[in-house]
């Protein structure tokens, strides 16, 4: 198969989350004029190609998965000048710049979603899913896939309607049967490809598609729910929206699309990649998820072996390769530090088992994705309290492993080794306050442990560290 030819497959991309990288006003959040200011530091790194964690305006209730309004800047992180300024300034050194697009759902602050809670004949409510209730409860006993209870909540102002969310109830679905909707859509995304954006990575886009008949599942847990990936992850149907996306959209552009395709089995790859795949790339969460038995349910830890991690990561490797091209990852805004999670014995958890991901990861074939701090060798954060958590998959899964059971202490451990705060700390630039985020204000976030070790300032002249291996 002649893969040659795609321009994408050259790149080397770094994943900023933005309000974790550098803050430039010392307000304790990371900003855009704070990225521009480290361009020079993704540069020298090589890297050629940045992925922007979502920057639009939010509640930031799901750290800004959960969006307002698709077409303005979070004043958090700057402005739409600011946005273009990056933009221009990446450009000039050879960096092309891709955003997140998260278009499975919306903020509940979202105008189209306020609308369609203020009238009851408003189209809006058919933006969104909407059902009513059953027997004085949900329509279904689908759960929630940040394990936070019901799928389902009242639509304010009603008595038994309900609105559908896979993920947490401020972030309501989108109802991609109706074809206004999904226009609506495609004028945004193109809007933003016109910019200049080289194209996007696509948030839980196989959740798209839900099961229209709504019907009750068997219960996998102890609150009598079962898990909504079962009835609204990839489903049939899905094809035809993932193609007209494709077509009205990236097609034009010429755009690089990485899909988070999870629940893709290998049999269905060139539906998804290669010549006439939806994108032009997509994350396999196989071999990722090794240290547990579901991406949504924390409690249920494996006892995996490296050879089990092997033959997973060559099972995805040689799958991939028959059809299209790989988007390999040891990190990203969502799981654990990779030195954290693969290197289980703690002598090695330094630059000896980062430089030794590194080695494997670099070597397999397909686009490298870094997620920041990755480049370090940056490790968890360890926290001694639920409260000391901001990432809202984490209280929720810490309030299920209690109901599944589990002790404070055991629901805790299983939060600090999986939360996506992990990723999420500050950048550890050098040895001075907040480890150079900023200039002491505090950050949004706290500060993993040993920033004071893995660091830039320590490692950028070291010849044995992560940073100078990268």
């Amino acid at each position: 198969m002649d893969t040659t030819k795609k321009w994408w497959q050259k790149e080397v991309i770094y994943q900023i989350h933005p309000a974790s990288f550098k803050d430039s006003n010392n307000d304790g959040v990371g900003d855009l004029q704070g990225i521009i200011s480290k361009l020079s530091y993704l540069h020298d790194l090589g890297i050629t190609m940045i992925w922007l964690s979502p920057i639009y305006c939010s509640p930031m209730v799901d750290n800004d998965y959960d969006i307002s309004d698709y077409q303005q800047i979070n004043p958090r992180f700057g402005t739409m000048a600011d946005f273009d300024a990056l933009l221009a300034q990446a450009k000039a050194l050879g960096i092309k710049v891709i955003m997140d697009l998260v278009i499975n759902h919306t903020s509940d602050q979202h105008k189209w979603f306020q609308k369609a809670i203020q009238d009851p004949n408003s189209k809006y409510r058919d933006y969104y899913i909407l059902r009513p209730g059953k027997d004085g409860h949900a329509p279904n006993n689908w759960r929630s896939n940040f394990g936070s209870g019901s799928a389902w909540s009242l639509l304010p102002g009603e008595k038994n309607l309900y609105y559908h969310h896979v993920f947490s109830p401020q972030q309501p679905d989108l109802n991609w049967e109706n074809p206004e909707l999904r226009q609506a859509l495609y004028r945004m995304i193109n809007w933003w490809l016109a910019k200049g954006l080289a194209g996007f990575r696509i948030d839980a886009i196989t959740f798209i598609k839900k099961d229209q008949d709504f019907a009750d599942i068997t219960p996998d847990g102890k609150d009598g729910l079962g898990k909504v990936k079962r009835k609204a992850e990839n489903r049939p149907g899905i094809a035809a929206l993932l193609h007209e996306l494709r077509v009205n959209t990236f097609d034009k552009y010429d755009a690089i699309t990485v899909g988070e395709a999870s629940g893709v089995p290998y049999e269905q790859l060139t539906q998804f990649i290669g010549p006439q795949g939806y994108f032009s790339m997509i994350f396999d969460f196989h071999y990722a998820d090794v240290d547990i038995e579901s991406g949504s349910e924390w409690f249920k830890r494996t006892h995996w072996t490296v050879s089990e991690f092997k033959q997973l990561l060559f099972r995805s490797q040689l799958a991939i390769q028959k059809v299209g091209w790989g988007a390999n990852f040891l990190e990203n805004h969502d799981q654990p530090r990779s030195v954290s999670k693969y290197i289980k014995d703690p002598k090695y958890q330094n630059q000896i088992g980062a430089t030794a991901l590194a080695l494997l990861y670099f070597l397999l074939r397909g686009t490298p994705f870094i997620y920041q701090g990755q480049e370090l060798g940056m490790v968890n954060a360890k926290r001694q309290t639920i409260a000391e958590f901001d990432d809202v998959s984490s209280h929720n899964n810490y309030a299920r492993a209690l109901a599944e059971g589990y002790s404070k202490t055991a629901a805790l451990g299983f939060v600090n080794q999986r939360s996506r705060d992990n990723a999420r700390t500050p950048f550890q630039w050098d040895n001075t306050v907040n480890a150079g985020f900023n200039e002491g204000h505090q950050p949004w976030l706290g500060l993993a442990q040993h920033c004071d070790q893995f660091n830039y300032a320590n490692e950028k002249d070291d010849p044995y560290s992560t940073y100078q291996f990268y």
